[in-house]
């Protein structure tokens, strides 16, 4: 979801456009323009087709950045961060920084996209029957009717992490008071719906229509990965609870003088130690902190002239949070900053880093030994 084409902002949550939707788009137009306005309009030149085939396929894309900006909205009034909005292959997506504080607000949240795409199969039904007599616009109307309408229709089937999913998801949520067994229901429900169109999706592949088989298996495969994906995250959480970054944090920080050239860093410290962090020193106070990823963010060939103060994070711009921070809550700053790492501070002083690699081999350990 990274690459693409960045759109704007709405609500100051940026909408993105990635490569993968112009090979949607692109199978939309082709469609409309070989099949579906020909039958509608045999009497106008082919060009003319194409033409209608690219504003509908425009205008379906409009549609299903409605319909997770309904998801944005709601999200946004339960106070929860929204990262993005990204059209794909499959469609779109909000990226919700945070699980919702209750189920009701994941009922509200996951249902918001669907209502909003009801309202525009209504609002488009509508147009279709004000402009059946106007050349051009009746067809692109009734198609863009029947595909919102089936865009909620299809994201309401119970699986996860479907909008449907995300219902089912509320529902367990509220019955049983645990978002984690909940998340653990919706998710296998999920995977067998995704199993389910893998399914129907070789068996219409082999018995003829081998483009649609093949398109159904491939959503299948892509919401088989969702689903296990979203189990496989809140097991994590579950295991990160009542734990704080004290209990993982790195706390051997070395330090390295500030005019050091990063290729001497490298070859004596990194390399051969393993270590990826370092506080950068300068005449005698600390300047900031030198991370393996900043490293790496520039470019080989220009590590022989840089310093460790040209590269460092400023202690003024660092992501930092304190040791009692709990360990749920860091993973989420990670995120939500999209940060490998961070600082631990304490009373203004660096006492060392937490990064993904360190909850991930916290868990490892506590995995291995049965905890």
């Amino acid at each position: 979801m990274d690459g693409g084409i960045k759109l704007g902002r709405v609500w100051n949550v940026p909408i993105n456009l990635h490569y993968s939707w112009f090979l949607i788009a692109g199978l939309i137009t082709w469609s409309l323009a070989t099949g579906y306005f020909p039958n509608a309009y045999p009497q106008i030149a082919q060009g003319y087709h194409w033409v209608l085939g690219a504003v509908t396929a425009v205008l379906f894309a409009a549609s299903v950045l409605l319909h997770e900006l309904g998801h944005v909205a709601v999200a946004l009034r339960e106070r929860i961060p929204v990262r993005s909005v990204t059209l794909f292959l499959f469609g779109g997506v909000a990226q919700i920084t945070e699980e919702p504080r209750s189920a009701g607000a994941e009922f509200r949240i996951a249902i918001a996209g669907p209502l909003t795409s009801l309202l525009l199969a209504g609002l488009f039904g509508i147009l279709y029957l004000l402009d059946q007599s106007i050349p051009f616009l009746a067809a692109p109307s009734q198609y863009l009717m029947r595909i919102n309408l089936i865009l909620a229709v299809f994201n309401m089937i119970p699986g996860f992490p479907l909008d449907g999913g995300r219902v089912l998801r509320s529902v367990v949520w509220k019955l049983t008071g645990s978002p984690y067994r909940a998340t653990r229901f919706a998710s296998t429900i999920g995977q067998l719906v995704a199993f389910g169109f893998i399914g129907v999706g070789i068996f219409t592949a082999v018995t003829g229509n081998f483009f649609n088989g093949l398109w159904l298996a491939f959503i299948g495969w892509f919401l088989q990965n969702a689903a296990a994906g979203a189990f496989q995250q809140a097991a994590m959480q579950k295991s990160l609870e009542g734990l704080t970054v004290a209990q993982v944090m790195r706390r051997d920080l070395d330090s390295v003088p500030a005019l050091a050239p990063i290729n001497q860093i490298i070859e004596e410290r990194i390399l051969n130690s393993g270590k990826r962090s370092f506080l950068v020193n300068e005449d005698g106070q600390m300047r900031g902190l030198l991370t393996l990823s900043k490293i790496a963010s520039y470019p080989q060939r220009q590590w022989p002239f840089l310093t460790a103060r040209q590269v460092m994070i400023p202690v003024e711009q660092l992501r930092s949070v304190t040791p009692y921070t709990d360990l749920i809550n860091a993973l989420r700053e990670m995120e939500l900053n999209q940060q490998p790492q961070l600082a631990v501070v304490h009373e203004r002083e660096v006492l060392g880093t937490l990064s993904r690699d360190d909850i991930l081999r916290f868990m490892r350990v506590r995995a291995e030994l049965g905890i």
